[in-house]
């Protein structure tokens, strides 16, 4: 039976408090695997060379959500995972994962998740990535994914990854590669504050005729925090690609936002778009004579600025 601070952080990653009724499922605390479900579309199984799990989806399945939420509540614990998700050709299939830690003591928590993605020709994959940090102890929270995408001919994938609050350090790592007419949407949604840091190295090789990317960072900068986006897309073949970074700086924070677009093929059209500035002063005046104070008229445009 999980308690309360376990079904607490399940809720904030993977919108799950209770076992879903239905779907494939493995839930993991403290470094270990504790339950799991596979259904006759995805088998999961455990890796055997090394902590993880292989998640197989078959072809031409329809499959319901698979939930592969992380949790970390015990403080001093150092987590590394490494999965291995192969969807078959023609598949359709949503994967939440995340991974959310409790701290309420004085050493590190840390979980470095590995996830590799093998989308097969003309399958269809969207994955949903939050992070999540609380706990009154003084010990970090600190989260580093690390991606690599491999997709067939005429595959999609749309990835979203939100860092809703609480993570004092993490550095996110993405590699992927795109055969002929294979499609990938990115969407990034953070914010820091405090002392926090977050940085984001990403590299997309469109690789066959026809593949396209589209590449969207939004992010929130607080206090003395710091950010950094490296987003990089390269084109190797008559190929569509689209970057484009927005950020807000408060207080004393910093953020770095470094876009690179690289052509190799005379047919390869890349645009990429980058923009850090602060609150609009118009959007806050606006709220305000509608009673709202400062404070409150700044989280209103924030919680917009991040949907």
């Amino acid at each position: 039976m999980r308690d309360d601070i376990v079904s607490s952080l399940l809720k904030q990653i993977s919108d799950i408090e209770v076992i879903p009724s239905d779907g494939a499922y493995n839930i993991r605390k403290n470094g270990e695997g504790i339950e799991r479900r596979s259904t006759k579309d995805v088998e999961i199984t455990t890796k055997t060379d090394k902590p993880g799990i292989d998640i197989r989806v078959a072809p031409f399945a329809k499959a319901d959500s698979v939930h592969i939420p992380v949790v970390i509540t015990d403080s001093g614990v150092k987590d590394t995972v490494y999965n291995d998700i192969y969807i078959g050709e023609g598949a359709v299939v949503t994967i939440v994962a995340g991974c959310g830690i409790h701290n309420s003591g004085c050493d590190a928590s840390q979980h470095d998740g590995i996830h590799r993605f093998f989308i097969g020709k003309g399958a269809r994959l969207r994955y949903i990535e939050k992070h999540y940090g609380e706990g009154e102890g003084t010990g970090e929270r600190i989260l580093n994914p690390t991606t690599v995408v491999e997709m067939e001919e005429d595959s999609f994938c749309e990835m979203e990854s939100v860092q809703i609050r609480g993570v004092d350090s993490t550095k996110r790592d993405m590699k992927a590669n795109l055969d002929k007419g294979a499609k990938l949407v990115i969407t990034e949604r953070l914010m820091t504050h405090g002392k926090q840091f977050a940085g984001s190295d990403m590299e997309i090789n469109l690789n066959g005729e026809g593949s396209s990317a589209q590449i969207i960072s939004r992010s929130v900068a607080k206090d003395g925090s710091s950010q950094v986006f490296y987003p990089r897309a390269v084109g190797n073949a008559p190929c569509q690609a689209h970057i484009q970074c927005d950020s807000i700086i408060m207080d004393d924070a910093k953020v770095r936002s470094i876009p690179e677009i690289a052509a190799n093929h005379y047919d390869a059209q890349i645009v990429h778009e980058a923009a850090i500035g602060r609150i609009n002063n118009d959007q806050l005046i606006k709220l305000q004579t509608l009673g709202l104070c400062e404070s409150e008229a700044e989280e209103i445009i924030i919680e917009g600025f991040l949907k």
